[in-house]
């Protein structure tokens, strides 16, 4: 009888292992949408010398719609308070201040799959040079938990950014 119930509980293992195996693989359009949380930039320069554009501890959100539309926030996590409390009236360098330390992009994305890249066609950017723009991205890592991009051709030949998010929750 213990035979019995051993051998039987094995063929169960085995056919949902084999019902697991059939399932198709997520495609990386699917992995990738939905929101995560951004965790730091590294920015390497042709030179190899490292920096963290946002500091090292900055705050912000990259999302992916099914449909194929796209925003990312990047902000500094000590971006300055305009003293005014105004944002019409902030001095010249409150602004310089926020503007090196934030990035908003927004627009419809691709994915190569084969290639293992995902191309933001943007629409519009608080760096309005970035307008009508398409950037490439290599995936470098992309888990349930973790998703981690590359820009090689980071604007002013600054180098290539690697961008690290987790998933939200």
């Amino acid at each position: 009888m213990k035979l019995k119930i051993v051998l039987v509980a094995v063929a169960g293992l085995m056919l949902f292992a084999n019902a697991a195996a059939a399932q198709p693989a997520k495609s990386i359009k699917d992995q990738i949408v939905g929101t995560w949380d951004f965790v730091v930039a590294e920015v390497t320069a042709p030179d190899g010398k490292k920096s963290f554009p946002f500091g090292e501890h900055p705050k912000g959100i990259l999302i992916f719609t099914p449909d194929g539309r796209f925003a990312q926030i990047h902000t500094a996590g000590d971006l300055p308070k305009l003293a005014s409390n105004n944002r019409l009236t902030g001095t010249a360098e409150e602004y310089a201040a926020i503007m090196r330390g934030s990035v908003s992009i927004f627009g419809t994305y691709t994915v190569d799959e084969t290639q293992k890249t995902v191309t933001f066609n943007i629409v519009s950017a608080s760096f309005p040079n970035f307008n009508g723009e398409a950037q490439l991205r290599t995936i470098d890592k992309l888990s349930d938990e973790e998703f981690v991009n590359t820009n090689h051709n980071v604007a002013g030949g600054r180098g290539s950014a690697s961008n690290f998010y987790k998933r939200a929750r």
